[in-house]
């Protein structure tokens, strides 16, 4: 994982900053996408859904039977091939009457799987109530459960979570937003000063007209519509246009760790202040002058030595200088053959030593 994360590491230091299109680090502002969600039953399991202790599996459908004029006793209902789920799935704001759309789906109850169930007619409603999509069909797992409990059985993938592919029609369109004379919004994914100057700066450039964008704050873009785009017939044209324009993002200098698989990403503009770092039996110096020996690499050399008795008191002072990169340390530190999660401790101390000039996310 070091050696491909230090691959990364130097191949984003050689190489320029790369353009890339405005549809895709931003988007148009013409209504909000809508998280649906709703309850409902999926049957046909082989044995492996609801027990009796999910005694709101047994409600539910008791209520769907009554409902088709069934009278039904709840206590001679048997479940274990039915599973009471949580049917979710995102509408888009020009989502259309008709169209069809994935649903997800997970467990509410006991259920050991999924697996070949299919999922009866379930509704999903928006935050405020309103029923927008109805869901049904076969259920896809991405895996298998199969065997009892113990060292018999044989799984694959989580089995209480899953998708029916298409399942979900849309019944009720969500609101949208209309455009308001001859200006519009464009809204970055990821908010940023200088990214949205540099969008503003690109759309003029694009169509030849100065002021025709303004970055009003990090994350909106206000562009207006030119004159001969204006009828409703070249609208569209006109979106298709803006979409093309190139913009070269800037990304803050971030450190994303996750504990939980050892993973560490470093992004761009990351870089490590002059320390002297001692981990277990490993001591390294950073240096801060630039009268060290050059790098093979690039970098400055940094001085590493191990003890395997004894921990030395790491050093108080050094001269200010140039500013080692986290790749001149990962470089190092994966010659010595450190671990992930040993280099996931390394990077929590620099950061509260505030050594570490970017910003650490720990998921």
């Amino acid at each position: 994982m070091l050696a491909l994360g230090l691959a990364g590491l130097g191949a984003g230091e050689s190489r320029a900053e790369t353009a890339v299109r405005l549809k895709d680090v931003a988007h148009i502002q013409m209504g909000e996408e809508l998280q649906l969600t709703g309850m409902g039953l999926i049957i046909g399991l082989e044995g492996t859904g609801d027990g009796r202790q999910a005694s709101f599996t047994t409600r539910m459908l008791t209520n769907m039977m009554q409902r088709m004029n069934l009278a039904v006793d709840p206590g001679q209902i048997r479940i274990r091939n039915v599973a009471a789920v949580s049917v979710t799935a995102n509408l888009s704001p020009f989502a259309r009457k008709g169209n069809h759309l994935d649903v997800q789906v997970a467990s509410l109850g006991d259920a050991s799987s999924l697996q070949g169930g299919t999922l009866l007619r379930t509704t999903l409603a928006g935050p405020e109530g309103k029923t927008y999509v109805s869901a049904q069909g076969p259920v896809s797992i991405g895996g298998f459960n199969l065997g009892g409990a113990g060292a018999g059985s044989v799984r694959k993938n989580h089995s209480v979570v899953g998708n029916v592919p298409n399942g979900g029609v849309v019944i009720d369109e969500p609101q949208r937003l209309e455009r308001v004379g001859q200006e519009i919004s464009l809204t970055l994914n990821d908010p940023d000063w200088t990214t949205a100057s540099r969008a503003a700066w690109a759309i003029d450039e694009f169509f030849g007209e100065a002021g025709l964008a303004v970055a009003s704050d990090p994350s909106t873009i206000s562009v207006t519509v030119p004159s001969q785009f204006s009828s409703p017939q070249d609208f569209a044209g006109f979106l298709a246009e803006l979409e093309k324009v190139t913009v070269i993002p800037d990304l803050p200098a971030r450190v994303v760790v996750n504990e939980k698989t050892g993973t560490v990403i470093v992004g761009d503009h990351v870089s490590v202040a002059a320390v002297a770092l001692s981990h277990g039996s490993l001591k390294l110096k950073i240096p801060g002058d630039t009268g060290q020996a050059a790098d093979p690499l690039g970098g400055q050399q940094i001085q590493v030595e191990e003890e395997p008795d004894h921990l030395h008191p790491i050093l108080n002072s050094f001269d200010v200088g140039p500013m080692p990169t986290v790749r001149d340390l990962v470089r190092n530190l994966n010659a010595l053959g450190v671990t992930p999660r040993e280099l996931i401790a390394i990077l929590q101390a620099l950061k509260t030593a505030g050594a570490l000039r970017a910003e650490l996310i720990i998921q």
